[in-house]
């Protein structure tokens, strides 16, 4: 059976007896990380989510970039052997131009700092997008794009400065790639954040509005957030009140996860995509600490104890259990590294 994140308080990951794909009628996906990283899919991915597709789960993409368009996206999808329509794809974009239609007429002109995602996205809601504060646009608007230099990061803190409402897309800091890990919208929002002395109202994941924006374009009964960023992903989910599945295809790391706050725990963990289409053990009470599988963890002398054999990501499983119950009690988060390391991370 599953556990839903509005019923509880989450000291333990998750478990089901069916595979995730019975469980969930719909896959809320993250993109970058999960499924691809840059021009590549992630291993695994487009085999996972064809079995998922079969057995009939919705597939729905739902991104924080905001630099490309929905169409874009979902070619890009099919492209890479995941066949994806334009309205499966729900973007930062959308969140934040609707968060914007709120503010200003219909027809109004908003000052754009991304790319063509938030110009089509701004079209969609009957606004005009501008590049230049000359134009007399009612609202500045800021979403990712690789092209953003010094002129437009200005240009918004010339509008922001005087007293033009600001919406972010999203402000991750960061953003995987096919070559490393690169700096993502937020950096580009601090950058304006810091020379306009304003905080912009962010639209896109783990906040309100890019769950909104989820539920009503996929109408997802039975939901369940794909992602591996514990800040955005798994948070959304726990804001949205629904399950979440974390994999270690992106940007976040076990040791990360052991010491994550009660806003950023998973329902489940898997490797990557593959994880949608078993079974999940759950961590339960076992023998003075916690156990999953053939391990059991426990917390000693603030460092976590790893005993047993099995499959490494039950280990994990144990140990989040250990972890997480150890913090909410003592408010320090306990020593990892050698039990990470018995199990290979």
């Amino acid at each position: 059976m599953t556990e839903t994140a509005t019923t509880m308080r989450r000291t333990a990951p998750g478990g089901s007896d069916s595979p995730l794909t019975e469980a969930y009628d719909t896959a809320l996906l993250d993109l970058d990380g999960v499924v691809y990283a840059g021009p590549r899919a992630i291993e695994h991915a487009v085999d996972s989510l064809a079995a998922a597709r079969t057995v009939g789960m919705r597939l729905a993409y739902v991104t924080n970039n905001a630099s490309r368009p929905p169409r874009v996206v979902a070619e890009h999808l099919t492209e890479l052997g995941v066949p994806a329509e334009p309205t499966d794809v729900i973007n930062s974009a959308q969140a934040a131009a609707r968060v914007v239609a709120e503010k200003v007429p219909a027809g109004a002109k908003v000052l754009v700092v991304g790319g063509l995602g938030l110009e089509e996205a701004l079209a969609e809601r009957g606004l005009v997008a501008v590049r230049s504060l000359d134009e007399k646009p009612l609202a500045v608007v800021q979403g990712f794009d690789p092209s953003v230099g010094w002129p437009q990061l200005a240009e918004a803190a010339y509008a922001v400065r005087g007293g033009l409402p600001w919406v972010a897309s999203n402000t991750d800091m960061t953003v995987p790639t096919a070559r490393g890990i690169a700096p993502g919208n937020g950096t580009l929002v601090a950058a304006v954040r810091a020379a306009a002395g304003v905080e912009p109202e962010v639209a896109g994941k783990p906040l309100p509005p890019m769950h909104r924006e989820t539920v009503l374009r996929t109408g997802a009964r039975r939901p369940l957030v794909v992602g591996d960023r514990l800040d955005t992903d798994i948070e959304g989910a726990f804001n949205g009140g629904v399950d979440s599945l974390l994999v270690f295809t992106g940007v976040t790391t076990p040791a990360q996860l052991l010491a994550a706050p009660v806003e950023h725990r998973p329902t489940y963990l898997a490797a990557d995509l593959r994880g949608l289409l078993v079974p999940h053990p759950a961590a339960t009470a076992r023998d003075g600490g916690f156990g999953c599988g053939g391990w059991v963890a426990a917390v000693e002398g603030g460092e976590l104890r790893l005993t047993g054999t099995g499959d490494r990501w039950d280990g994990l499983r144990a140990l989040c259990a250990a972890a997480w119950t150890a913090l909410d009690a003592d408010g320090a988060p306990a020593d990892g590294r050698k039990a990470l390391a018995e199990l290979g991370f």
